[in-house]
């Protein structure tokens, strides 16, 4: 099926709200992170307790992407990301109101639901107006605010909560979220297809149930989650890694870390800029297979010098990072181009997909490098995840010519 027709007044003004809106949901939640210590003493609680501040806003940008994809195709997109920009800032506000740490994680759950908006409705906004290998593109250009927002959001957050308390993090994210709302406002035309009516129920439950049938679907949907995985299986074991086991500072781990979030860059750079050339199937099989070759490497290393440093560690994430910016873009953008006219629902299945299987791998992980002395079940991991991703997609993907 082809794109529709339509294309927007100004694609580079669009690109940059879009990016706008999906950094919103990453920022949002590295920005708390350095004021959870204020936090303990503020309200009067334990570290565990306030760790639920994080640990359910992940849950809750998770299962929300179950939610807004469907609610963008029955009501279309711009309503449902208006909506959401608007529940991030009153939630924001409501933060600042609360006394009790449990009406905080309530405000931290409501923001998740909100602050997911960009992440889902971005996708479905770019495969609505773009075909599949120049929407494939155009992600990897948004995915880049991926990297560049968490990095920077735990630097704010903690000048706010130095110098003004914990409560200028909300201030200072409901500011904004009401920023990013009017220009959504102003500037997000209405991208769903005109010929989806908005079926209601029926028709969400119809779309869904036809896209979990779908052997593309799946493919392109098992292979983006479980070959992100790897990723996150790294954030779950490199930090006992680099800091329990080889006796590195958290600051020279951070600087490490650094090299991993360069390489996804690169991959995003490089899937935005060849993917419309070489297509959406070919450029996830490259992206996986450098992803196969950076974990060898790092088994390799891992055996050579098992007392090393990270030095051995995070030259082979480099390259395994740099694989995942190369193929996710093209695996979302297959996932979302199987049933265009459910675009939305579609990005909401594969982003849950994607957060779910993250969520487990990086807490397996951390699990099992706690009782190894290196590196190398980091590494076997790593390498039986991508294979088993290259592996589904071969298998489960008919491929499709590049238009």
């Amino acid at each position: 099926m082809q794109a529709p027709s339509r294309a927007p007044p100004s694609p580079y003004a669009l690109l940059a709200l879009l990016m706008a809106m999906t950094a919103l949901g990453p920022f949002t939640l590295n920005i708390l992170v350095p004021a959870v210590p204020n936090l303990v003493v503020s309200m009067n609680t334990d570290p565990a307790t306030v760790q639920l501040t994080i640990s359910l806003y992940l849950c809750g940008l998770a299962l929300s992407q179950l939610a807004l994809g469907p609610l963008s195709d029955r009501f279309g997109r711009r309503p449902v990301v208006i909506a959401g920009l608007a529940i991030t800032a009153a939630s924001s506000v409501l933060a600042i109101a609360m006394s009790s740490i449990g009406g905080l994680i309530l405000a931290r759950t409501l923001q998740a639901f909100g602050a997911s908006t960009g992440l889902v409705i971005g996708r479905a906004v770019v495969r609505d107006l773009y075909d599949r290998e120049r929407a494939a593109s155009m992600i990897g250009w948004v995915t880049t605010v991926m990297v560049v927002a968490p990095m920077v959001a735990p630097l704010i957050g903690g000048l706010l909560d130095t110098t003004l308390g914990w409560e200028s993090i909300f201030a200072f994210v409901a500011v904004a979220s009401c920023a990013v709302l009017a220009w959504a406002f102003i500037g997000l035309p209405e991208t769903r297809p005109d010929h989806i009516t908005g079926g209601g129920v029926r028709f969400i439950a119809r779309e869904t149930r036809e896209l979990l049938r779908d052997r593309n679907f799946i493919g392109y949907g098992l292979a983006g989650a479980i070959g992100t995985a790897t990723f996150f299986t790294f954030l779950g074991g490199a930090p006992h890694l680099v800091i329990g086991i080889m006796g590195r500072s958290s600051a020279e781990y951070g600087a490490w870390f650094a090299l991993s979030a360069f390489g996804y860059m690169v991959g995003n750079l490089i899937a935005a800029r060849i993917s419309p050339r070489f297509g959406v199937d070919n450029m996830i099989r490259a992206g996986i297979g450098l992803q196969i070759v950076g974990a060898v490497i790092s088994i390799a290393l891992a055996t050579l010098f098992p007392l090393g440093g990270p030095e051995t560690v995070f030259p082979a994430q480099v390259l395994l990072s740099c694989g995942n910016g190369i193929f996710l873009p093209n695996a979302i953008a297959g996932a979302i181009s199987v049933r265009p006219q459910a675009a939305g629902t579609a990005s909401g299945l594969a982003g849950f997909a994607q957060m779910g299987f993250g969520a487990m791998a990086a807490q397996a992980m951390s699990t099992v490098i706690a009782h190894s002395s290196t590196a190398q079940p980091l590494g076997w991991t790593m390498l039986a995840l991508a294979v088993i991703a290259m592996v589904l997609l071969v298998t489960l993907v008919r491929p499709t010519p590049k238009r």
